[in-house]
Parts: structure tokens; C-alpha cells; sequence
């Protein structure tokens, strides 16, 4: 009897180690390996990368968005449960230290053994902020030293990119090294499905050649090549890309920074020497400063989406980066003028 009870004690021991190594092995196996059918886990941080591996890993994965539909990407911080999905993730994209400032603390809470990080913007030389400031047609540029001053006063560097610009998806060919380095992490993540994520990766790639083609051939054609814009200009790489300038009032891409009258005033007196007649406006910010423009110079006002992020409708309705960017080259060649 004595001999039954050590022998049924230890079966018991043997079959509860079993069943806690082998949830452990599984549960490491699972991060690595997703060919017995498990979907690999993305979470991303702006809606670009979100679409980019969409269409990498399409039903093999499971693509979720850290911004609510309709957040303004840079006033967006994470909620501890947003930490705790990250946690859960097999990958974790996000654009870089200068868009996503607070993701160097959450990489550091979420370590890098568990879940795999892709910082887009490595490789890729980032425009300073100075470089590119805003451009003026015909402005008067006494006094620009103490108005710059005076922006900075004015909380500009309150919630700042670092002096660095990161839109960096806006510009077609680095939205192609994007592509990239999120098809090279999937891989190392799910290897059994490699073959599937890059011919997914080069298919999704070779659109976004065609979309580089229909800018370049676009701006060869149009008859003004200063894009005036009454937001945060977010198309920085954009402009560089197409060999395109642009007029801003405001001083800086984040939507803190607020611009002086005297901007305005150079704006509106730009707008109506140029003979240009469409103001652009940002996505998901009231446009106080382009309906303020468009008050007194009678231009059009369109928007010129940034991609950041789309409203509750747009990706109800499946709006995708391509789609978006297609629109923008429409109303940039009614803004442009577009000679066919």
C-alpha cells in the first residue's frame, strides 16, 4: 500500500513538471515560430505602419493600431493597458525616437528578448528641422530672428520632435524601405512563412514604386511647385522628394506650436501675389489658420492628409496609406495646376 502512494506521489510530480515545461516551451516556441496556425501578434503606433504590415502578413497575422481612431498622433501617450498589449506582441513597430518620444521608456518596460522592435527610421538620414523650414515666395524677412524667438516662447518646445523631422512615410521610396525592415522582422519572428511575407512585401512595394512614378511625372507637369499650406508641414521628405517648396506659418511640425500674425499676414500676402487659389489644412485639427487664409485671399481649402492617423469613418470605410496618398496627388494637382 505504502508502495502504491510513492508510486501514484510520484507520478503526480513527473506529470506536473511535464505540464510546466511544456507550457513553457510552448509559449516560447510561440513567439517564434507560428506555423501550427497561430497568427502572429503586430501592434504598431501610427496608422502607415499599420497598413504596411497589413499587407505583409494579411490573414497570417493580427495587425492592431495603438492610436484610437481620430487621436492626433502627437498628443498621444500610452495607457498602461496599451504597454501591456505591447507585452503580448510578437513585433512592435514604431516610427523612431523623434515621432514617438516616449517609446524608449515602454521598449525599456517591455524588453527586446520577448517581443521583436522595428524602429523605421533607422537607415534613413533625418532632415533637422532647420533645414527645412518653412520657404517664402516673397516675404518680407526683416525681423524673422526675433519672430523666431518668439515662437519658441510661444511652447514650441513643449511636446518638440528633437529638432528632427520623422515623416519620414510620406516619401514613397523610404515608405519602400519601411516595407523592408518589417518584412525582414516578420520573418525572423514566423519563419515557416517567409516565402508568403516577402512576396507579399515586394507586390506591396512595386505599388509604391507606381505611386513614387505618378508624383515625379505629376510635378514635371504642374505649373506652380510651392505647395501653401495653413498647418504643420508634415511633408518635409515629400517636398524633398518631388523637388517641390512650401509656405507654412507655422514654425515646426507639432501641433502645439502656434503661429504669429505676422506669418499669417506674409501668408495671405504670398497666396495673393502667387495667384494661387487652394490652401491645404492638416488631418484631425481644426484648420483655424487655413479658414482664416481662405477668408481673406478667397482660395479654395483642401486637405492634404499627413497619414498619421485616420477618423472612425475613413478606416470603417478601409482607407488604406495608397488610397490616401492618391488623394493627395489630386488636390496637389488642382493646387499645382496640373498641365496634362
Amino acid at each position: 500500500m505504502k508502495k502504491t502512494k510513492i508510486f501514484i506521489s510520484v507520478l503526480i510530480l513527473v506529470l506536473t513538471l511535464n505540464l510546466v515545461t511544456g507550457c513553457n516551451s510552448v509559449k516560447k516556441e510561440s513567439t517564434k515560430d507560428k506555423g501550427d496556425g497561430e497568427r502572429i501578434q503586430i501592434i504598431t503606433t501610427l496608422f502607415p505602419q499599420y497598413d504596411f504590415a497589413r499587407e505583409i502578413v494579411k490573414d497570417k497575422g493580427e495587425v492592431s493600431l495603438l492610436l484610437p481612431p481620430g487621436v492626433e498622433a502627437h498628443s498621444y501617450e500610452p495607457t498602461p493597458q496599451d504597454i501591456g498589449n505591447i507585452k503580448k506582441a510578437d513585433v512592435f513597430i514604431y516610427t523612431g525616437e523623434y515621432m514617438e518620444p516616449w517609446a524608449e521608456k515602454v521598449i525599456k518596460n517591455v524588453g527586446e528578448d520577448n517581443v521583436a522592435i522595428v524602429d523605421l527610421s533607422e537607415g534613413i538620414k533625418l532632415i533637422d528641422e532647420d533645414d527645412h523650414e518653412h520657404n517664402e515666395l516673397e516675404a518680407d524677412h526683416e525681423g524673422r530672428e526675433d519672430e523666431h524667438e518668439e515662437d519658441n516662447n510661444n511652447g514650441h518646445d513643449s511636446h518638440h520632435h528633437g529638432g528632427k523631422d520623422p515623416h519620414i512615410w510620406l516619401d514613397p521610396v523610404y515608405a519602400q524601405k519601411m516595407v523592408d525592415d518589417i518584412v525582414e522582422t516578420v520573418v525572423k519572428v514566423d519563419k515557416d512563412n517567409e516565402d508568403f511575407y516577402r512576396a507579399n512585401g515586394e507586390s506591396y512595394k512595386k505599388k509604391l514604386a507606381e505611386l513614387d512614378r505618378k508624383f515625379t511625372e505629376t510635378f514635371e507637369k504642374t505649373e506652380h511647385k510651392t505647395i501653401i499650406y495653413g498647418g504643420h508641414f508634415a511633408f518635409g521628405y515629400f517636398a524633398k522628394r518631388y523637388g517641390l517648396d512650401y509656405i507654412s506659418p507655422y514654425n515646426g511640425f507639432t501641433p502645439n506650436a502656434e503661429p504669429t500674425p505676422q506669418r499669417i499676414t506674409e501668408l495671405i500676402q504670398n497666396m495673393k501675389s502667387s495667384g494661387m487659389n487652394v490652401i491645404y489644412y492638416e488631418e484631425l485639427i481644426d484648420p483655424k489658420i487655413a479658414k482664416i487664409i481662405s477668408e481673406q485671399t478667397g482660395a479654395k481649402m483642401m486637405l492634404l492628409h499627413g497619414a498619421h492617423n485616420v477618423s472612425k469613418e475613413e478606416l470603417e470605410l478601409g482607407i488604406s496609406y495608397i488610397k490616401i496618398m492618391e488623394d493627395n496627388l489630386e488636390k496637389l494637382k488642382q493646387g499645382l495646376v496640373y498641365n496634362e
